[in-house]
């Protein structure tokens, strides 16, 4: 079956650090876009930050840049957000996705106007920044 498995999220203290991890499962991520994205209540889900795995070229949201890093494992087949100090601001359920569609990557860049251009999605974990 193909899918996305994610892991991490918890708990953490502002100007704490959290990695999540995203692996792939019944396929593997080259060539596709790898996106993460995040859902607060009541609000729309907003890509964060992105990676190109044809020529590792990534993509931040500016109010993460410079915190969080995007990263990818081949010999796991896995795709990790790094994220460090972080804020309350920060709190919701992280998503990753994936997209073979040159479209997601566009997505990413701001040419887009839905996520839904990611076809697969993993099933999300909560991030809790307290303050």
């Amino acid at each position: 079956e193909v899918q996305l498995v994610q892991s991490g999220g918890g708990l953490v203290q502002a100007g704490g650090s959290l990695r999540l991890s995203c692996t792939a499962s019944g396929f593997t991520f080259d060539d596709y876009t790898i996106g993460w994205f995040r859902q607060a209540p009541g609000m729309a889900r907003e890509g964060v930050s992105c990676l190109y795995t044809t020529d590792s070229t990534s993509y931040y949201k500016d109010a993460v840049k410079g915190r969080f890093t995007i990263s990818r494992d081949n010999s796991k087949n896995t795709v990790y957000l790094q994220m460090n100090n972080l804020k309350p601001e920060g709190t919701a359920v992280y998503y990753c996705a994936a997209d073979l569609q040159q479209e997601a990557w566009n997505y990413c860049l701001g040419y887009g106007d839905s996520p839904k251009i990611f076809r697969l999605w993993g099933k999300g974990t909560q991030v809790t920044v307290s303050s």
